[in-house]
């Protein structure tokens, strides 16, 4: 692995589209002015627009960074003069390709780069194969330095496309150059779940299945759709997000201690708990649909009523299953993931609940028995983690209560990076620790593919909700 960082081009496919624009684009500009890569770096955005120049990207660029909330103009002008370039495409013929190719080769030779190139396909799904079989055939993947493929999720559509996407992938490139992204992995909370278990003997001793009763991962929406009707109508909620950020966190939770924190040990083990998950029963899914409701006091419209959405769509925007970890560790204990669109409070957390006590001595003061100890890590928003502990009630009688420690990133760090700024760091390091391997997306899209094939109903529930009524009795 890589630690000092070489001067790299870095090549966007998809350039003019939100993600660069919201993400790639000021992270870069961000670790640009931080002094974390060689001033030579440059960028060269690609799109299907033939006729915008060098000069119109680059004021794209400077209000994307302006509107992340930089607010020094005069850098950000002077950055993208400097690093910011522009190639149009158009349908990405092989003529164009190869226009593209003398762009790059131009640039290297131009600014003396020792061609280092990173490859980031930041575009449609759909848009995966082609853009890698040109590059391959121009052959664009091969250059005197090193080369890298970034490549954005969903990651195929179900088994079959993963590994028909995984073996096209390797007619062009080696794996030790593909970096999968999924952006959660790059959160500092998420990679402090491993810091937290693992470097605290405290919590690991205690984290299998004789002292945890269940695992809960939610990640909960506020937003619709917005504007990504075309794209959703095609993904739905498990494809958008139990495939690949609700599957991380629950690898993260479940895995075995690594041999070391390095790319190939810890993938081991996150495949390995893949690959111990039961089958998914059908009593165990629950699929739902946002109808009209009430968010923050204002009305919303229903996801059938959103533009761009057929009037008999069944598409999901909601899921919640229960799954089964049959390794000697979790034995017995559900995990339940549940994520959806339009639902009460936007968060993003892993909720650990302990099992209580085999004897209950005390009583809370409503005359329950004790409580169990639950420990929340909370990925986002108001990032970091609280458990509960059962204390003593002030007063003659022996009751208790459930009271919360925390603790707060921004309290003790002060603002986190975001999450794009550690994975585009890590790619031109060479460090796929915190990225996806081509057997952890085949051993994800086995579990989840039957699940998707299978016929089940879309229950209705009110935007503003938690979600289907059968989700909570599941």
């Amino acid at each position: 692995m890589s630690t000092k960082l070489e001067p790299t081009l870095i090549v966007i496919f998809g350039a003019t589209g939100d993600l660069a624009h919201r993400k790639i684009l000021p992270a870069l500009y961000e670790m640009a002015v931080e002094g974390q890569v060689p001033e030579q770096t440059l960028i060269l955005g690609v799109g299907r627009n033939k006729g915008k120049s060098d000069a119109a990207f680059r004021q794209d660029v400077n209000q994307s960074i302006e509107k992340s909330g930089v607010s020094d103009a005069d850098a950000i002008t002077k950055w993208c003069d400097t690093r910011i370039f522009y190639q149009g495409i158009g349908k990405g013929t092989r003529e164009e390709f190869s226009k593209l190719h003398a762009k790059i080769t131009s640039l290297e030779k131009k600014h003396k780069l020792n061609g280092n190139r990173i490859f980031h396909l930041a575009i449609p799904p759909e848009g995966f194969g082609p853009t890698i079989k040109s590059l391959g055939v121009s052959e664009l993947n091969k250059s005197l330095g090193w080369t890298r493929l970034v490549i954005e999720k969903p990651f195929g559509r179900d088994l079959q496309s993963a590994r028909e996407l995984n073996d096209l992938i390797h007619k062009y490139f080696e794996e030790k150059q593909v970096y999968r992204i999924d952006h959660y992995l790059g959160k500092e909370t998420v990679q402090n779940l491993l810091a937290f278990r693992f470097g605290n003997s405290l919590f690991e001793s205690v984290w299998n299945r004789e002292k945890i009763e269940k695992v809960e991962i939610i990640v909960a929406e506020e937003l619709g759709i917005e504007s990504r009707a075309d794209y959703y109508e095609k993904s739905g909620a498990l494809r958008d997000m139990v495939q690949n950020h609700l599957t991380q966190l629950l690898t993260l939770t479940a895995m075995e201690i690594p041999l070391a924190f390095q790319s190939d040990d810890l993938r081991f083990e996150k495949v390995k708990v893949l690959r111990s998950i039961a089958p998914i029963r059908a009593e165990d899914v629950v699929f739902g649909q946002y109808t009209e409701g009430e968010i923050g006091g204002n009305g919303v419209r229903g996801y059938r009523q959103e533009e761009g959405v057929r009037s008999d769509s069944t598409t999901p925007t909601f899921v919640a299953l229960k799954m089964r970890v049959e390794n000697w560790r979790w034995h017995g204990v559900p995990f339940y993931l549940k994520t959806g669109k339009r639902l009460k409070d936007r968060m993003s957390e892993i909720v650990v609940t302990f099992r209580c006590p085999p004897v209950a001595l005390f009583k809370s003061s409503e005359g329950k028995g004790t409580q169990p100890n639950v420990l929340v890590i909370a990925i986002q928003p108001n990032e970091g983690f609280r458990i509960s502990f059962q204390v003593k009630q002030p007063g003659p009688e022996m009751a208790v209560q459930s009271e919360w420690m925390h603790f707060s990133y921004s309290e003790a760090f002060g603002p986190i990076p975001e999450a794009y700024h550690t994975l585009l760091l890590d790619v031109m390091r060479g460090d796929q620790t915190l990225f996806v391997s081509a057997d952890e997306t085949l051993a994800s899209w086995q579990l989840y593919t039957p699940v998707l094939h299978a016929h089940r109903a879309v229950h209705p529930y009110p935007a503003g909700s938690w979600g289907p009524k059968e989700a909570e009795k599941m």
